[in-house]
């Protein structure tokens, strides 16, 4: 059975997203320490083999994992800043 031609255009966007959401990973060492940007950065790759997976099997659902990447860097970092100490 064929998909239809915007379901990969959306899976690729959403790789794309996804690819986007690097930049505020990487960045987090301005706030967390160490230890957690090698977390937050293993679980951005994480979400990224994801992301593939889902490009390969199911492409219109790809655009959810750079909001959950984004739902959680924002969470991981408020709660590490409120719970942990973490200033900038």
């Amino acid at each position: 059975m064929s998909r239809p031609w915007w379901h990969l255009v959306l899976g690729w966007l959403g790789l794309i997203a996804h690819l986007a959401t690097l930049v505020f990973y990487a960045a987090s060492g301005l706030l967390a320490p160490g230890w957690a940007v090698v977390t937050l950065l293993l679980v951005w790759l994480a979400l990224l083999v994801v992301a593939i997976r889902l490009l390969r099997e199911r492409p219109a659902v790809v655009p959810l994992v750079p909001v959950g990447a984004g739902l959680i860097w924002l969470g991981a970092l408020t709660a590490g800043e409120h719970w942990l100490g973490w200033t900038a």
